[in-house]
């Protein structure tokens, strides 16, 4: 598309390069949008929201570089005029309400038609928000998590979402400041007391009880 005076300037970030060029056919064929960047991970997407300081990030929810979601507060130190759009294929609750909580102006999933899907980005530009309204049912329903459930300590609910979301304990030691052998003896006691049988039940736990929130 040819560069539009007063255009919406956007950075897609998501891994995929097919899904990016699909974005960018869709979003640059609106005469008031206009793609100014791509990153495929957290780390480019950093790099190009400070480097362009677009109006809206459309950003995939599950990139390289680490939990997504935990770098929103990140990204908007870098632009503050930046709107964040959070793009995925979870309809958990709990991604929405996290996302949010962090600074994300919307998320819409994966399978969102294209005119809606450019009709959101209008509007979170222009200063709104938007949670696809399948998440948003569910999230209106689900009320919010008040403290660690089934015993668990503090930090051992924090250690239990962060394993739910797919970190390593170098990982998770790295992002609490505490040791790697500190980390193993958390998830030995988390075993213990809530004897999961596979990655499956902590997971669905974790999700259950909004520890990935935490």
């Amino acid at each position: 598309m040819t560069e539009t005076a007063g255009a919406i300037e956007i950075v897609v970030a998501d891994d995929h390069p097919v899904v990016r060029g699909g974005l960018r056919a869709v979003l640059e064929g609106q005469e008031d949008m206009e793609v100014v960047g791509e990153a495929a991970d957290v780390q480019e997407a950093m790099r190009k929201v400070g480097a362009f300081k677009p109006d809206v990030l459309l950003l995939d929810l599950i990139m390289p570089g680490g939990p997504t979601v935990d770098s929103i507060p990140e990204l908007q130190t870098k632009s503050d005029r930046t709107r964040i759009l959070v793009l995925t294929m979870q309809s958990e609750p709990v991604f929405a309400r996290t996302a949010l909580r962090l600074g994300a102006s919307g998320l819409i999933l994966k399978e969102t038609p294209t005119d809606t899907l450019v009709n959101v980005v209008r509007q979170v530009a222009r200063g709104g928000t938007y949670v696809d309204p399948a998440v948003g049912t569910r999230l209106a329903r689900e009320p919010e998590f008040e403290g660690p459930p089934d015993g668990l300590s503090s930090r051992e609910a924090q250690i239990l979402g962060l394993v739910a979301l797919g970190l390593t304990n170098q990982e998770i030691a790295d992002k609490l400041f505490i040791s790697v052998r500190t980390v193993e003896a958390h998830r030995t006691h988390i075993q213990q007391k809530m004897d999961f049988n596979s990655r499956a039940e902590l997971v669905r736990y974790a999700l259950d009880h909004r520890l990935t929130e935490e």
